[in-house]
């Protein structure tokens, strides 16, 4: 077994004295890896959550964990990784994230700059990591939803050039000028109280136009693109660093839709131009656009979903290969045998067959592993698919671990007998490979009726992240 055991201490380095001043032991934690660990509740490490009875395996020295175990002791430094505190995480590939950037770049050529997309968290696998990454793997440009989320990447030391990527609200202007974020605009409100900020100190602010093509979501009408700047020009405080737009159908079948924007983007530029004025940066081409159609790449591409190794639309995937960098695990913290028709999870919506056991994985719906996926879905342990049955809760799901062997087939008998059996603190694969078993975001996506950009901000709001290479 892989998991986590427990060993009771020498009195050299983990004894404590309780409030009576008794001598007492504290158990200690070896990881996977053999890592030393001290924890505050051992109890919850070893079940996460789940209470008496969640484990017919013996768990030595859990008893002698009191509430007597002072704070101080509990919280004393170890190094330990965010899987080691909860048995469930999202595990991230750096390596995959440079690799797919370094495919782009060569599938889209030399002539567009990448601006790399790390928003919602970077798509859920960490915003100032992956644009670590992207940085070093050729991106000249980040961007992002907010300037919350602009912020987040300055403080934490990345001085790449920041757009955000949507107009914010006017009260954070101030914050836009000290933290050198680079805003979008399109309306003449906020535009001149951004200018009129940055001159008060002695600063240009640059921006990026917006264009609506015709998505009808935000941005200047294309038909007033060119005097909505004319209405700008006389401004000192502020300077046109790029024009963009956003195609709506990139990732479909529709190609008029796209003809359509580009068109209109194409006669708003050229508006521009005839008014005398650079446009500067000119970009539209989102990871669908920017891997199908050459002609949409101008300037610059706004890599996203591509970059962590999800491909934009079905229409991509014979195009270009991409290394998916999320991988989503759990182990396993019960595995009990469920007698013949006993029922398991709320509702009791699936019951026993008899000669199964049911292991628990901490992993559930809280952590975007959705309940519409109820025995719906298989889990990996060890290149073999279980599947997973009953109602999945907030906080952990369950699979069936099948005993029973066709003794009549002879082959089928040597197949299960070699089959490596499921134990406590066995590594569970929910999203990623196993041996030769692979499930991807986009297999749970297409069963819960969303895309895998959804998918994978889900995962990445409460599960831990746990980064390799």
């Amino acid at each position: 077994m892989d998991g986590f055991k427990v060993i009771e201490g020498g009195k050299s380095h983990n004894e404590s004295h309780n409030e009576d001043g008794d001598l007492q032991k504290i158990p200690r934690f070896l990881s996977p890896g053999g890592d030393l660990l001290v924890q505050e509740d051992a109890a919850t490490l070893l079940t996460n959550g789940d209470t008496a009875g969640s484990t017919p395996i013996a768990t030595p020295g859990v008893g002698a964990i009191t509430d007597n175990v002072s704070a101080a002791t509990a919280r004393e430094p170890s190094a330990i990784e965010p899987h080691q505190r909860r048995w469930a995480w999202a595990q991230i590939d750096r390596e995959a994230i440079s690799q797919n950037l370094k495919t782009l770049r060569k599938h889209i050529g030399p002539d567009s700059m990448i601006l790399t997309v790390v928003k919602a968290d970077g798509y859920g696998h960490g915003a100032v990591e992956v644009a670590k990454v992207a940085m070093r793997s050729g991106s000249k440009y980040l961007g992002v939803a907010s300037v919350c989320e602009g912020i987040e990447l300055r403080r934490a030391g990345i001085d790449a050039p920041i757009i955000i990527l949507a107009e914010p609200p006017i009260d954070s202007i101030a914050e836009i000028l000290h933290y050198d974020l680079v805003p979008a605009l399109y309306t003449s409100e906020f535009a001149l109280a951004l200018g009129e900020r940055a001159d008060a100190a002695g600063c240009v602010a640059p921006y990026h136009l917006k264009i609506d093509s015709g998505m009808n979501r935000i941005g200047v009408h294309y038909s007033d693109a060119g005097d909505f700047l004319r209405s700008l020009a006389f401004h000192r405080g502020l300077e046109l660093q790029g024009c963009f737009t956003h195609f709506a159908t990139a990732d479909t079948m529709d190609t008029l839709g796209l003809k359509m924007q580009q068109e209109r983007f194409e006669q708003a530029l050229e508006t521009i131009r005839y008014m005398g004025m650079d446009p500067g940066i000119v970009h539209a081409a989102n990871s669908a656009a920017a891997i199908r159609y050459k002609h949409t790449r101008y300037d610059m591409v706004r890599l996203g979903i591509s970059v962590y190794g999800l491909h934009p639309s079905k229409l991509t995937k014979d195009l270009i290969k991409l290394r998916p960098a999320m991988s989503v695990r759990a182990r396993v913290n019960s595995i009990k045998p469920v007698p013949l028709g006993e029922g398991v999870s709320y509702g009791f919506n699936y019951r026993s067959p008899g000669g199964v056991l049911i292991a628990t994985i901490p992993i559930g719906y809280g952590d975007g592993l959705s309940r519409v996926l109820s025995d719906r879905i298989d889990i990996l342990v060890d290149g073999y698919a279980y599947p997973q049955v009953g109602t999945i809760c907030m906080d952990m799901c369950m699979f069936e671990v099948s005993q029973r062997q066709d003794i009549s087939n002879i082959r089928q008998a040597q197949l299960s007998a070699a089959r490596p059996s499921v134990e406590f603190g066995s590594e569970a694969i929910i999203i990623g490979r196993s041996g030769e078993q692979e499930i991807s975001m986009d297999d749970i996506a297409e069963k819960m009726g969303t895309i895998s950009y959804d998918l994978a901000c889900m995962f990445g709001l409460r599960l831990e992240r746990v980064y390799k290479n």
